[in-house]
């Protein structure tokens, strides 16, 4: 072969190669040496080395460590008081300068064991906090106004290791220091004065939360300052139950608002255990606010309750409109709040104890059409089913055992429209696949109520036996009519409880005529109801 016709042959692969090329790079494929080949403009990163998290076991040590050292410092303070080798000024000093050092000790550590290196600032945070409260409580030799400068300037401190060391220990430092020291620094400040010292470090802390994207933060402000605060101004002026009452509005709306905006800005809305984790919270802040109320402003409770529950639907509508998404968490926090509202300030605080009954009786089914014409709601509203059901459960028991109804309007019939309230709520759930497991306790609570209405209106045993009587024969030919098993079945606790109470009750000291037409018609009832509960076993529900 020449070399005119190697030449050639190369001509036409490269011919060849530049056609194949152009195709490629008409359909994006890149060549496929292209694609293998390694880019040498850039250099392997090299992946994190584990091991800056500290084992257990390091983690023992590093905290018995840091413990000792707090120790070291605290008994530092002490030493004063036993021996004189020091002043109690130097010895102050050297523990806060100890204090310092581990602080600069654990920044230097920080780019090489950054979580157990901040153990060190940790202790250090608490030895500056006992060397203030020892200068200020033990020796006196600074004031109240330099120590709260001192506890305002460790807890800034304390914030900002935080944010540098990652941890929230800083912060739950920074939250119990600033919290406790009204309680630990000298002097009696107003109220006023206490409401503007909790105000602002809970506007503080709940953008310092925001921004960390940890709830923790404002989740312990809120608990220390609601029961700090309400602690100190019983104790120390119970007349200034005003400051007292703005002071709760307000930490209500700063801590309202921080849960909102803190789901907002960082996509991360309640979810069920968080929100159980601030419902406790809630409760405190509703009972702390409504006994104070209650006393000083009694006609406005139950309104001002009813109001606070609307902020907190607003901000879960605002907080749902801006995610536009559903919030379960925060459905749960309000039904469950707007479910004490209702059972406290709407029912046991505003409604009569004489009209308690009827309206018990009315809310059952106003509740029900709601739930019915909206499906969803019987699921996530089940706060409030739960609180309409004790309402009802409670008056209920009053109705069938008669008991503290002589003030009641209309007494006489509430045994009946609550048992034929009770049926027809039997009617309407038993058939729903996820009623139907309260079908049957409804039901024998309408045959209790009935047995209890004709005890209440009838006044011959015999009469009432009989009552009883036809209302199991009346169950047993619904039961036949709408192929309703369950019914059927239900019948033989009425008749149960007809025959116990013919033998144990009627025939006691009754003459022996009424002692045979007691049996009599029982006889007649059981022999009836046997052959209708004969063609029930046969129905198919």
């Amino acid at each position: 072969m020449d070399s005119a016709e190697v030449e050639k042959r190369l001509a036409d692969i490269e011919a060849r190669l530049g056609r194949v090329e152009s195709l490629l790079s008409k359909t994006g494929a890149a060549p496929a040496w292209r694609a293998v080949r390694p880019d040498a403009g850039k250099v392997p990163t090299a992946q994190p080395e584990p091991g800056d998290r500290p084992s257990l076991v390091t983690s023992i040590l590093g905290w018995g460590g840091a413990v000792a050292l707090v120790l070291a410092a605290a008994y530092l303070i002490r030493l004063a008081v036993e021996s004189g080798w020091l002043t109690p000024m130097r010895q102050v000093a050297s523990a806060a300068i100890l204090g310092f050092v581990m602080i600069a000790a654990g920044l230097f550590l920080r780019n090489k064991h950054r979580h157990y290196a901040g153990l060190l600032p940790a202790g250090g945070v608490v030895i500056l906090f006992l060397s203030i409260y020892g200068a200020h409580l033990f020796y006196g030799f600074i004031g109240a106004t330099p120590a709260a400068v001192g506890v305002l300037l460790v807890c800034l401190l304390s914030l900002w290791l935080c944010a540098a060391f990652a941890s929230d220990l800083y912060a739950v430092f920074a939250v119990a220091g600033s919290y406790s020291a009204p309680l630990l620094i000298s002097g009696a400040p107003s109220v006023t004065d206490l409401v503007i010292y909790f105000s602002a470090w809970g506007v503080v802390f709940s953008v310092f939360s925001i921004w960390r994207g940890r709830r923790l933060i404002y989740l312990l402000a809120l608990y220390l300052a609601l029961i700090i605060f309400d602690f100190m101004w019983r104790g120390r002026a119970p007349d200034a139950w005003g400051a007292a009452l703005a002071f709760q509005s307000v930490q209500f709306a700063i801590f309202g608002g921080a849960t909102a905006i803190f789901s907002v800005r960082n996509e991360s809305p309640l979810d069920p255990p968080s929100a159980w984790m601030h419902l406790p919270a809630l409760l405190i802040f509703y009972f702390l606010q409504y006994a104070l109320l209650e006393k000083h402003l009694p006609a406005l409770a139950p309104w001002i309750a009813v109001a606070t529950a609307f902020v907190v639907a607003g901000l879960y509508g605002a907080a749902r409109a801006l995610l536009q998404r559903p919030l379960p968490g925060g459905e749960l926090l309000l039904w469950v709040y707007v479910a004490l509202v209702l059972f406290h300030a709407g029912y046991v605080e505003s409604v009569p104890d004489s009209w308690a009954p009827w309206v018990a009786f009315a809310i059952m089914p106003v509740l029900a059409l709601v739930s019915w014409r909206h499906g969803a709601a019987i699921q996530v509203g089940w706060p409030i089913w739960l609180g309409v059901a004790v309402i009802f459960a409670i008056n209920y028991l009053r109705v069938v055992v008669d008991a503290d109804l002589a003030s009641v309007p209309g007494r006489q019939w509430l045994a009946i429209v609550y048992a034929l309230q009770l049926y027809l709520g039997y009617g309407l759930i038993r058939n729903r696949e996820s009623l139907k497991g309260l079908a049957s306790p409804v039901l024998y609570a309408a045959h209790i109520c009935a047995m209890a209405a004709a005890l209440h209106l009838l006044d011959e045993r015999i009469v009432e036996s009989a009552a009883w009587g036809v209302l199991a024969l009346a169950c047993l030919g619904l039961s036949l009519w709408g192929r309703d098993r369950l019914l059927g079945q239900s019948s033989l606790f009425v008749f149960a409880a007809a025959a116990a109470k013919v033998l144990l009750y009627d025939l006691g000291g009754a003459s022996p005529l009424a002692r045979i037409i007691s049996l009599v018609v029982l006889g007649i009832t059981f022999y009836v109801g046997g052959l209708l509960y004969q063609r029930v076993l046969a129905v198919k529900s």
